[in-house]
This record gives C-alpha cells, structure tokens and sequence, in this order.
C-alpha cells in the first residue's frame, strides 16, 4: 500500500498500472488481486487504512472527559496538522482523487470513507454551542475552514517554501517551524471564531 501511495502521487490513479504496483513492490500481479481483487479495491484499502487513524484519535478524544470542548478541538486540529504533514504523497492522491466524478463507485467510497470523521468533529462542535461556551456558528462550514487551510498550504511545496522564506528547493513539510505555524494559526483563527468572551456569557 505504501508503493501504491507513491506511484498513485507521482503518476495517478490511472497512470498507475496493477503491473507498475507489482513491479515496485516487488510482488507478482496474482498476489496483489488475491489479496485486493483490483486497483480500485487496492485504493479502497489503503483510504480506510489512512483513515482510521483519525477515526481512532477523534474517538479517543470525543470519550476524553477531562477535555474541555475547546480542548479536544485542538487535540484535533494536532492530529490533522501533524497526520497532512508527515504524508504529503497521500494528501496529493486523496485531493486527485476528490477532485474526479468519472469514477462515480470510487468517489463515493473516498466520501463516505471520511464522513464519520466530518461529523464526529461536528458533534463535538455542536455540543459546544449546547453548553454556551461555543458561539452559534456553522459547525459544517467550521470544519471545512479547519481541513480547506491545511490543503490550501499543502497545494504546493512552492508556497511551503514562500511562507518559509526558505530555498525552493527545500522540503517545507520536514519543517517543524511549518507545522507549528499552521497548528497556531488555525487554533487562534477556531478560537476567536468560537468562544464566547466572558463578558459576553454574563450578558447571556
């Protein structure tokens, strides 16, 4: 799966042939339909592994009754920085792949793959807004703010390397000072979003 990452990033999914995965994987063909049946299910495969490890932190998080609602928004928000940036050959196959509708079974499967996620750190929001400590705000949209600037930034190494002031050459996503700038700006950008000052809860 992780030789499927990289060829799927480096020459797409169409691109990337059953022969050029067993090729690289140094596998024969046999083997890889044993085990996936076919490409599409190869891909399949490899997103519930990607996207489980989300799944499990949000559930550890969302059943954490120490954390406040803000504070598990931010545990997510470390999860989602810190996962985007280590694996930015799959961050590029999953955009590719959420950008084409042709394969109409393999794109709802890449949706619904995600979904839980999406409305887990909605709940979470919404319960929030339940208890007055988050403003009335669009948990949906909110969510999307959250995901839509970590891909924004991981667009383009370029613009990595911009923000950086760093060499073009560089690689900005082995950058710690990267990551703790997205993992600010978001968590401040959600913060003054959502809470609700002080002096405006006793008003309320």
């Amino acid at each position: 799966m992780e030789v499927a990452v990289a060829l799927f990033a480096e020459k797409g999914f169409e691109g990337t042939s059953i022969r050029d995965l067993a090729h690289q994987a140094d596998v024969n063909i046999a083997m890889i339909n044993y085990y996936f049946g076919s490409k599409e299910k190869l891909f399949v495969s490899l997103l519930e592994n990607k996207a489980r490890f989300m799944r499990e932190k949000i559930d550890a998080v969302q059943n954490d009754t120490s954390l406040t609602e803000i504070e598990k928004i931010n545990q997510i928000i470390d999860g989602y920085v810190n996962r985007f940036l280590s694996q930015p050959a799959f961050h590029r196959v999953l955009q590719q792949e959420l950008l084409v509708t042709n394969r109409e079974m393999l794109h709802q499967n890449v949706i619904e793959l995600f979904t839980k996620n999406t409305h887990d750190v909605v709940a979470i929001i919404e319960k929030g807004i339940r208890k007055k400590v988050f403003r009335k705000v669009d948990p949906q949209l909110l969510f999307a703010s959250i995901i839509g600037t970590i891909n924004q930034v991981m667009l383009s190494r370029s613009m990595c390397n911009i923000l950086l002031n760093k060499d073009p050459g560089s690689d900005p996503y082995q950058d710690p000072e990267l990551k703790k700038r997205i993992t600010q700006h978001i968590k401040q950008m959600v913060q003054d979003h959502l809470l609700i000052q002080p002096a405006i809860q006793k008003q309320k």
